[in-house]
């Protein structure tokens, strides 16, 4: 029980700010991840060729050329999606008027149809949605470079799980997982535990993710808080793709689960072989659809 209201509009009035809260923070949304078990070598067959293939995936959008029909193609599928929504009609002819690359972050972190659509097609790996947002996703990967953080840090993410997600997660302590989505964080703990409440159904959960500024990622990182939908929030978004290594997984004395987490690099030695060798079967050059679809064979989607 949250609160006891009598009166119908401050009911509605509650249910909706406590539907931003939980929107903005992101804790009931399902944690799509790939897992790279480094004790299978080399292969990229099962789980591992999973987490591989997908990281192919990305590379290969972000270096696709751009064309202006590509944002064409999106707002047309946008305005199917929400044909007889006047209030996200509204929002996504705002955003065919004054979109630009540089307000990428801002328009992702405003919880309209661009965020719900991108992630959707990205926790149920649907290709076709995937490839429109092509251009969006290069654009938030631009900024992200652009504003990668300086300095080393740790935020956190707080999380409702099912036992089952989580004894996944407990099975992998000490390899590498992939998040198949933008990963959003906080810089202060106590914005991300405002969501990991009692459930009878989900684990409470706390990631607590280091991430060293020093080394060299080709997913970046980056405090948008200055940039996004919401300024007072100390966000850090994490490139779709990212690459974590799992190092501990602790229940403490609230039954809150935490997940320690360190962002890893490409260049990790135990992930540098095969990641090389994947690339290297592929132009290094900008992508185009034949590419892509060789990329889709190989990932079993054709």
């Amino acid at each position: 029980i949250q609160a006891v209201i009598t009166k119908s509009e401050e009911l509605i009035n509650r249910i909706q700010q406590d539907q931003t809260k939980r929107t903005k923070i992101k804790v009931d949304e399902v944690l799509s991840i790939n897992i790279f078990n480094k004790d299978q070598g080399q292969s990229t067959t099962g789980l591992n060729g999973q987490f591989v293939h997908f990281q192919l995936l990305i590379d290969c959008l972000l270096r696709m050329k751009s064309s202006t029909q590509e944002r064409n193609d999106l707002i047309h599928l946008c305005k199917e999606e929400y044909k007889g929504n006047p209030h996200e009609l509204s929002i996504i002819n705002d955003f065919e008027k004054t979109y630009t690359s540089s307000q990428v972050i801002w328009w992702y972190t405003r919880q309209t149809f661009l965020y719900r659509l991108l992630n959707k097609a990205l926790r149920v790996q649907n290709i076709d949605l995937i490839y429109l947002f092509r251009f969006f996703i290069r654009d938030l990967h631009r900024q992200l470079l652009q504003y990668q953080c300086a300095s080393s840090i740790r935020v956190y993410r707080g999380q409702l799980m099912f036992q089952d997600e989580l004894q996944i997660l407990k099975d992998s302590i000490g390899q590498y997982i992939s998040i198949n989505s933008f990963l959003s964080t906080s810089l202060n703990r106590e914005l991300a535990l405002v969501f990991s409440r009692n459930s009878d159904q989900c684990e409470k959960v706390l990631f607590e993710i280091d991430a060293n500024a020093q080394y060299d990622y080709e997913k970046p990182f980056a405090n948008i808080s200055s940039h996004s939908h919401f300024p007072d929030e100390c966000e850090v978004l994490f490139m779709l793709g990212s690459i974590f290594r799992l190092v501990d997984i602790h229940c403490n004395e609230d039954s809150l689960w935490i997940i320690h987490m360190t962002l890893s690099s490409e260049n990790d030695h135990d992930l540098k072989p095969i990641l090389e060798h994947m690339k290297n079967q592929h132009s290094p050059d900008e992508t185009d659809l034949l590419s892509f679809g060789h990329v889709l064979r190989n990932m079993g989607k054709f």
